[in-house]
């Protein structure tokens, strides 16, 4: 098995930051690209920012230059560094990896989602 459990997520007020970690652990034989999702209420579920296995990073236009996505493949660990945030980041945010199993199975996992609320 295979699991993803986030953290650091909660309320902040509106120009805050929070940094959120996903870690991943089990049956791992290895970890290519990682990303963060979110989805609102009422919303479907929308890329923030993905990282691919040599760091090359992605993210959503309406979190560039503000959210950063970083990983520690020592520790299979993807970050989100979240700044300056708006009531409209308020979301559940979702860590995912694409991992590949010592037996030789590749899936895309998800974490479970934590909760990012901005106040205004």
């Amino acid at each position: 098995q295979v699991q993803l459990v986030e953290s650091g997520g909660g309320l902040v007020q509106a120009g805050g930051s929070l940094r959120l970690s996903c870690a991943t652990s089990g049956n791992i034989f290895s970890i290519n690209d990682m990303g963060w999702h979110r989805q609102a209420p009422g919303k479907q579920r929308e890329l923030v920012a993905a990282i691919t296995k040599t760091s090359s990073t992605d993210y959503a236009d309406s979190v560039k230059g503000r959210f950063t996505i970083s990983r520690d493949n020592a520790k299979n660990t993807v970050y989100l560094q979240m700044n300056s945030l708006k009531p409209e980041d308020t979301a559940v945010y979702y860590c995912n990896a694409l991992i590949g199993t010592r037996t030789g199975v590749i899936l895309r996992y998800w974490g479970q989602g934590t909760q990012v609320t901005v106040s205004s």
